[in-house]
């Protein structure tokens, strides 16, 4: 008996022995999986949060990019980050990805909004200065996170959110290298006086009635200027040739993109026949939200916009 409960027991610590190596060479081939940070940054005596992204690779590499990604209003981090799926191109393309929100209102609701210009509701009325959170938060972001290259940071939006990198890309020419509004327009108030030009990159669908892309009575009741409207200001800003506009008509989207503009910079339009007031190739997560086009990735264009510029 003795001699069998020996031989049981010099099995049990072998097979012990035999998984704990098996998994040391599991752990040392398996992939690293994202890192995730729930951080805050007070700013004019209020805690704004953000949800902040390093792909698997963070660790291994350097050179990254910084991509700012800003809700709609009345969403916050998390619905962007699932309804879009902006994380998963985030660490697919190996670029870090951040979800700043918004201040929530004191209403019953506790909507979220960005103060863009003339929209919208509580960050308006009480004129909270979101410029300094983001300016503040991507200086922040690069003190913390060293490999991320300031000279490729990034902003997108959707509809409030979009009207915040239109305004963004006035007031910080000099940190952000471009922006990608989506189902949004340009309602700032200021003056747009950017110290470069930003390429722009704009998605649309023409059956948006949130935010129309000819302009009107939208979302909340309020008054949107015509997309084409903020295209001028910056075909201005950018000193764009008219005659350098090219159109490409397809079957369920049209590119419109005007090229050989300031510091080789490039304004582009792409405008769906399906979808609304959504994030084209996103998720249609809520039965009340507009279905998403189809017809288009927002995701791989605007990555592939990105790629292209950078901060001189």
């Amino acid at each position: 008996m003795k001699k069998l409960t020996k031989i049981k027991v010099l099995f049990i610590l072998l097979f012990f022995i035999f998984i704990a190596f098996s998994c040391k060479e599991d752990s040392a081939i398996s992939p690293k999986t994202e890192q995730r940070v729930e951080g805050s940054l007070l700013v004019d005596g209020i805690q704004r949060t953000y949800l902040l992204n390093l792909p698997p690779n963070y660790d291994e590499a350097t050179d990254f990019a910084l991509v700012i990604a800003m809700h709609g209003a009345g969403g916050k981090a998390t619905q962007m980050e699932s309804d879009y799926l902006l994380t998963e191109k985030a660490n697919s393309s190996k670029f870090v990805i951040v979800y700043p929100e918004r201040v929530q209102s004191s209403g019953i609701l506790g909507v979220r909004t960005w103060n863009a210009g003339t929209c919208c509701d509580y960050a308006v009325e009480k004129q909270i200065d979101d410029v300094k959170y983001i300016s503040l938060l991507i200086d922040e972001l690069l003190k913390k996170y060293p490999k991320i290259n300031p000279k490729k940071v990034y902003a997108t939006g959707m509809s409030n959110g979009g009207m915040m990198s239109y305004r963004l890309a006035c007031e910080l020419s000099h940190k952000i290298a471009a922006i990608a509004p989506v189902a949004c327009s340009m309602v700032t108030v200021k003056p747009c006086n950017p110290s470069r030009a930003v390429p722009i990159l704009h998605i649309h669908s023409k059956l948006d009635e949130k935010v129309p892309y000819q302009g009107g009575i939208g979302i909340f009741g309020y008054y949107f200027p015509p997309v084409e409207a903020g295209i001028d200001t910056w075909l201005r800003n950018n000193q764009c040739p008219a005659q350098s506009k090219k159109i490409n008509v397809f079957a369920q989207y049209t590119h419109i993109i005007w090229e050989n503009c300031l510091a080789n910079s490039t304004i582009e339009v792409y405008l769906t026949e399906d979808g609304g007031h959504s994030w084209a190739g996103g998720l249609h997560s809520r039965v009340s939200a507009d279905v998403p086009s189809k017809a288009i990735s927002a995701n791989d264009l605007i990555w592939a916009f990105f790629q292209k510029y950078q901060l001189p």
